[in-house]
């Protein structure tokens, strides 16, 4: 489904109970709505509600890198889930989806019931770190914008952050890279602009503010998120931190059946 939203189109998918409590997933950099595909059927008691994020599945990707910026995205966001009914609601975030889950959470939070957060980070303490993250995504856009999106593919799913994920069967590293190719290569670029982590506001000083549960999700192999997640732990004030073993930074996608467990227990009254 798509909707007009603040003068773009919004991509998004609805599955599960319409009558049961909503669950927004928001997926990660390189990846749609359908990211969610098969996790969605182990949640299928709740309402769920899939967005595309900015530049990425059926959204469409504007020219300005400004028209990704976390204010941006958030105002869309929640022009959406104001045009679908959406008071109060859960949210989960998936690395990129996880930072602008913060993000929104930091800007709604009387909206947001509770928050589940896997592989994600409040953004770069200094400007120092943010201006060189900055200057590396800014090359990365560049290469996509130069190269294309299949060469862009295959450079990310070999950079070290995803080599769990070669362990997994053929069919499911498939349905991954068909999902990273099916993107609009100046979306990407526009999104590693605009919403990068060198892009984004630092939340670190925010967190003491999120009065709602919080879960956090981390794969043991993914040693820089899960000390990362132990570090926002020891900042928010009700949190659960959860690190599955023999995972890596896509837990969803390398442990489903782990990963709804947790989501689910996160979601109960």
């Amino acid at each position: 489904m798509t909707a007009m939203i603040r003068g773009i189109r919004v991509g998004f998918r609805e599955a599960g109970n319409p009558d049961g409590e909503p669950l927004v997933l928001l997926h990660g950099f390189t990846g749609s709505a359908a990211s969610w595909a098969e996790f969605a059927d182990e949640l299928s008691a709740f309402r769920l509600i899939m967005p595309d994020l900015t530049g990425h599945g059926e959204t469409e990707a504007p020219e300005a890198p400004e028209r990704y910026a976390m204010e941006e995205q958030v105002a869309d966001l929640d022009a959406l889930f104001t045009r679908l009914g959406l008071d109060r609601f859960s949210l989960l975030g998936y690395s990129m989806g996880g930072r602008i889950a913060i993000g929104y959470t930091a800007a709604h939070p009387e909206k947001v019931g509770r928050l589940i957060l896997e592989s994600t980070s409040p953004g770069l303490r200094t400007e120092k770190e943010r201006r060189s993250r900055r200057e590396s995504d800014g090359k990365l856009a560049a290469f996509i914008e130069r190269e294309g999106i299949r060469a862009f593919t295959d450079h990310w799913e070999n950079i070290p952050l995803f080599a769990s994920q070669k362990r997994l069967p053929e069919a499911v590293r498939n349905r991954i890279r068909n999902d990273r190719l099916g993107n609009d290569p100046s979306g990407l670029a526009g999104s590693l602009r605009g919403i990068g982590t060198g892009g984004q506001p630092s939340y670190w000083e925010c967190l003491e503010q999120y009065g709602m549960p919080v879960t956090l999700i981390t794969g043991t192999l993914d040693e820089k998120y899960v000390n990362i997640a132990e570090e926002m732990a020891r900042g928010l004030p009700d949190v659960h931190h959860v690190t599955v073993a023999d995972a890596g930074h896509t837990v969803h996608v390398e442990n489903p059946a782990c990963f709804a467990t947790i989501v689910r227990k996160a979601l109960k009254p």
